[in-house]
C-alpha cells in the first residue's frame, strides 16, 4: 500500500529574475499567468520568445470546462514543450490539463472519458497561499452543464517543479489573502483526519495548521498590514497543506461548497470557509472518539481553549480577518438546500468517500440549512 508521494521538486527563490535565470524561460515555454502578477514581476518574459497568455483571455473567476477548452485549442496551436503556469489555483489547474497528450475536451478528461497520459512538463509558480496546487495531483474544474465543480486526481497532472516565491504574494488583496490562507487550513484539517491520513501526511498537516493558526492570531492582534511578515510562513504553509491534501485528500468541506461556488460563483477559499467549523462539529458529533481527538487535542495547544472548544474558538479567530456569511446573502434560495444535498450525493463521491464520516444527502442538508 503506498503512503506517501512527493513527485515535484520544490524550489524557493527571492525574486522572479532568479527563477527566470535558473529556468532559462523563454522560446519553447508556454506560459499561463495571472495578469498582474505577471506584468508586476514578469514582464521581462514578454520579450523572450516565450508564448504568453493571461487566464483573464479565458475568463474571470474559477476555472470552467468552457475556459480549459479554449485554452487547450490555443496550446495545441502551439509547438512548445513545457508549460508554465504563474498564478493561483486556478491557474495552476488549468495548466495542469495541458501537459496530457491527446485532442480530449476538458469535460471529457474531467469525468475520465479519455486516456490520461503526461508528455509536456509543468513548472507552477504559485501566487496565492491557498491551493497547495503546485504540489497536488488534483485539478478542479466548474462544469457548465452541470452547475457544480468536479476534480480530476490523478498522478499524471502533478507540476515537475514548484516554485515558492513569497514576494508574489503582495498583489493579493487582503481578502484573497485571508480566504486563501483560510483554504490551506482547510486542506491540512481535513486531510489529517482523512481515511486515507497516516504518519507522513499528517506530519505535513500538522506543521502547516501551526504555522497558519500562529499567523491568524497575529493578523487579529497587530491589523491587515502584518501580512507582509507572514508572505513566506504563509506560502510555505500553503505548500505543506497540498503535500497533505495530495496524499490524503480532502472531503466534505469542499464537496460541500462546489455547488455554491458553481451557482452563485463564489471564490473556493471563501465558499470553503462557510463550511469549515459546521462540518467539523457533524463529524465531532458522529464519531468523537476517532482521530479526531487527536486533532482537537493538537488545536486545542494552539488555540489556548478546551479540545472541546475549538471549532468554537476557531470560528471567532477567523470572523476577526473576514466574517463568515449566512448561505442566503450569496442568493442561495432555501428550495436549494436539498437540491445542492443531492447534487453533492450525486457527484462528490470522490470527496465524501475521504470524509472523517461519510455524510448521506439528508445529512449534507442538515449542515446547508443550519447555514442557510
Amino acid at each position: 500500500m503506498k503512503l506517501f508521494e512527493e513527485k515535484p521538486v520544490v524550489h524557493r527563490y527571492e525574486y522572479a529574475a532568479e527563477f527566470i535565470r535558473d529556468f532559462q524561460v523563454g522560446e519553447g515555454d508556454f506560459i499561463l499567468a495571472g495578469k498582474s502578477v505577471f506584468e508586476a514581476h514578469f514582464s521581462e518574459l514578454s520579450h523572450t520568445g516565450a508564448v504568453v497568455r493571461y487566464k483573464s483571455q479565458y475568463g474571470q473567476g474559477e476555472p470552467t470546462d468552457l475556459m480549459v477548452d479554449a485554452l487547450l485549442e490555443d496550446f495545441r496551436k502551439t509547438d512548445c514543450d513545457r508549460i508554465i503556469a504563474i498564478g493561483g489555483g486556478a491557474v495552476i489547474d488549468m495548466a495542469k490539463i495541458l501537459v496530457l497528450e491527446g485532442n480530449a475536451s476538458a469535460a471529457d478528461i474531467y469525468q475520465r472519458k479519455a486516456p490520461l497520459k503526461k508528455i509536456h512538463r509543468l513548472v507552477a509558480v504559485p501566487t496565492t497561499c491557498g491551493a497547495g496546487s503546485e504540489v497536488s495531483n488534483v485539478s478542479i474544474v466548474e462544469m457548465t452543464g452541470m452547475h457544480t465543480k468536479l476534480g480530476l486526481a490523478c498522478d499524471e497532472i502533478y507540476a515537475d517543479d514548484a516554485v515558492l516565491i513569497p514576494v508574489l504574494l503582495r498583489e493579493l488583496p487582503w481578502h484573497f489573502f485571508v480566504t486563501s490562507a483560510i483554504d490551506a487550513l482547510i486542506h491540512a484539517i481535513e486531510s489529517y483526519v482523512s481515511p486515507k491520513s497516516n504518519l507522513y501526511t499528517r506530519m505535513f498537516a500538522k506543521k502547516a495548521m501551526e504555522m497558519l493558526l500562529s499567523g491568524f492570531r497575529k493578523l487579529a492582534e497587530e491589523g491587515q498590514d502584518y501580512r507582509e511578515h507572514l508572505f513566506e510562513d504563509f506560502l510555505v504553509a500553503s505548500n505543506l497543506a497540498g503535500i497533505s491534501f495530495g496524499n490524503a485528500g480532502t472531503g466534505a468541506v469542499h464537496a460541500m461548497s462546489y455547488p455554491l461556488s458553481g451557482v452563485y460563483h463564489v471564490t473556493h477559499g471563501e465558499a470553503n470557509y462557510q463550511f469549515l467549523t459546521a462540518v467539523f462539529q457533524a463529524y465531532q458529533e458522529r464519531d468523537p472518539e476517532g482521530g479526531i481527538r487527536e486533532l482537537n487535542t493538537f488545536l486545542a495547544g494552539i488555540l489556548n481553549c478546551d479540545a472541546d472548544e475549538v471549532y468554537i474558538e476557531t470560528e471567532k479567530l477567523l470572523n476577526r480577518l473576514i466574517q463568515r456569511k449566512p448561505l442566503r446573502e450569496y442568493g442561495m434560495k432555501e428550495e436549494e438546500i436539498r437540491s445542492f444535498a443531492k447534487s453533492v450525493e450525486e457527484a462528490q463521491q470522490r470527496l465524501l468517500n475521504q470524509s472523517y464520516v461519510k455524510f448521506q444527502a439528508e445529512d449534507l442538508e442538515e449542515i446547508y440549512r443550519k447555514l442557510y
